[in-house]
């Protein structure tokens, strides 16, 4: 399903669990920014557009709603330490797939 860019942010700050002066403050913004990018009335900058796909771990696309699939970023990992997180992503994937199924 299509969320736009003030829906994305809001949602995935709310799935990291953090308050939008949480937001403001990794970001060196104020909290009111924050605000009005969730409620629409102002866009952030490409700038600052980067800055909250870095935060979140997504991509700007996925921010922007043109694409529905998240990434994580496993550089500086060793390869040993990637195949176990490769195998956690797997398995959870797997019983969030049963759990639909139900």
């Amino acid at each position: 399903m299509y969320k736009s860019l003030n829906e994305n942010i809001k949602a995935l700050r709310l799935e990291l669990g953090i308050s939008q002066v949480d937001v403001a403050r990794k970001l060196c913004v104020s909290k009111q920014c924050v605000s009005n990018w969730e409620n629409d009335n102002v866009l952030p900058s490409i700038e600052m557009l980067i800055k909250l796909a870095d935060l979140f771990g997504v991509t700007t696309d996925y921010l922007l709603g043109r694409e529905s699939n998240t990434y994580l970023d496993a550089s500086g990992l060793t390869l040993s330490q990637y195949t176990h997180i490769s195998e956690l992503v797997k398995e959870l994937s797997a019983l969030n797939l049963s759990k639909k199924m139900i």
